[in-house]
């Protein structure tokens, strides 16, 4: 179809046209000035997101989400919110709303929950795409009544809102509470399993304990190493037979004294066996005291060699006692390593339980001030007043789109009409007829025949 057949089908059709269109225009004209006034009341909420949270002082990434305003905006439309505007604005307890109700639902299912869907259903609310500021729109027949429901359910988001961070804390306030004491009696009974095993063993200070035992072992071995040096040698001295090896005789004074008084008298006796013959008496003297000091020589080499046996066996006597003192020692020194390395694991016990009793004792009273908590991220920015003029119906918005819909009903009846009911209006009509040939057109002849003048011939 050429735009020329379409504008002569409407040149044909005007009257349909004209008439729908007049009859949509003024068909939503009169419903839209019939229809009850609407008022818009707008309240607005701001969300912090950027503040640390007023108990544990963190900064919460979640709140940063991009999701996170799709969801209180959801948390708005929820039910629960719709059903606590309902009981905050008392509607269950009209008489007038029972009524209506009774009539709607023949008493089927609640009266707050159909309250609560007759507010769902005129609620909008609108986040900012640039801030964090929630609208929340309520549409109404009466603007006190609107601006009383849209403030109704900023104050029931709030409160919701409150409610879902509280309720949780609670919950794990109490079970914090419950792990508090059990992770308490671990740590009482870790202390106390310390305490009885230190009585049963005589402990007060473990380390110090232990590092004197440790000392005194060291001094025991350190005797009995000098005890072993020293009856080593002793038995070295006592296996020789010649007395005068031995270094205590060599190194004794009153020996070397002897020696030299001894061969002092037998060069003297020499000299006089020489000079006055061996019957001499002074020759005899000397012979007399030669023969003294020899066995005060021999008494006093005895008596040496005799105190290294003495001594000897002394050395060795010792040496077997503090051979067993070292063991004792050792037994000892390695008893209280043993109870040393019990203390560290009952210790060890102990730190573990009082770590985790300090970690959950915070995360209890962390919880514990997050239930208590009233405060919230959320606050009312503009509570909603009273709209002075209505928001709805709009009447020039409607006829405007009545006069465009039913320009486009009537051209579109008028089409329908003239598919249904086929003519030819003109040349290009009949060329879409494939059995007929256009052999020429005439033109209209209106305006073409002149009127007669008076009196002629026709």
């Amino acid at each position: 179809m050429t735009p020329h057949q379409f504008l002569i089908i409407l040149r044909a059709r005007w009257l349909v046209v004209f008439l729908t269109f007049v009859l949509v225009v003024a068909g939503t004209a009169t419903v839209t000035l019939l229809s009850d006034k609407q008022y818009t009341a707008t309240a607005a909420v701001v969300l912090d997101v950027k503040s640390p949270d007023p108990v544990s002082g963190l900064t919460l990434a979640g709140l940063m989400a991009p999701g996170y305003m799709a969801t209180q905006v959801d948390i708005i439309k929820s039910d629960r919110v719709a059903k606590r505007v309902v009981s905050a604005l008392g509607m269950a307890r009209s008489a007038a709303v029972q009524a209506q109700w009774m009539e709607a639902t023949s008493g089927k299912g609640q009266l707050t929950d159909w309250l609560s869907a007759l507010l769902q259903r005129n609620l909008d609310v609108k986040p900012s795409r640039e801030s964090n500021v929630i609208s929340i729109e309520y549409v109404g027949a009466d603007p006190d009544f609107a601006a009383a429901v849209a403030n109704a359910f900023a104050k029931a988001y709030v409160d919701v809102n409150l409610e879902l961070r509280v309720d949780p804390a609670r919950q794990y306030a109490g079970f914090f509470d419950e792990q508090t004491k059990a992770a308490r009696e671990r740590l009482e009974k870790a202390q106390k399993a310390l305490s009885d095993f230190q009585q049963a063993n005589g402990i007060t200070s473990n380390d110090e304990r232990v590092d004197y035992e440790t000392a005194k072992l060291n001094e025991t071995s350190s005797q009995l190493t000098s005890i072993q040096a020293a009856t080593t040698d002793s038995r070295s001295k006592r296996g020789r037979t010649d007395g005068d090896t031995v270094a205590e005789v060599m190194q004794s004074p009153l020996i070397n004294g002897l020696k030299s008084d001894i061969a002092r008298l037998e060069a003297k006796l020499i000299e006089s066996g020489v000079n006055l013959g061996k019957n001499h008496p002074q020759t005899q003297r000397a012979e007399s005291e030669l023969a003294a000091l020899k066995a005060q020589l021999e008494s006093e080499t005895r008596q040496i060699t005799s105190s290294i046996n003495t001594t000897y066996e002394v050395n060795r006597q010792r040496e077997s006692q503090l051979q067993a003192a070292l063991a004792a020692q050792k037994s000892r020194v390695l008893l209280l390593n043993q109870q040393r390395d019990e203390i560290r694991v009952l210790r060890g016990d102990i730190e573990t339980a009082q770590r985790v009793f300090d970690t959950v004792s915070l995360r209890a009273s962390q919880s514990s001030l997050e239930s208590q908590t009233n405060q919230t991220n959320i606050a009312v920015l503009n509570p909603a007043i009273a709209p002075a003029f209505p928001s709805g119906p709009r009447v020039k918005l409607n006829i405007a789109i009545a006069m465009f819909l039913g320009g486009l009903l009537g051209v579109m009846l008028a089409m329908a009409l003239e598919f249904a009911n086929r003519r030819v209006r003109s040349a290009d009509d009949l060329l879409d007829l494939r059995d007929v040939a256009l052999l020429g057109s005439i033109g209209s002849a209106r305006g073409m025949m002149k009127p007669l003048s008076a009196g002629g011939r026709a």
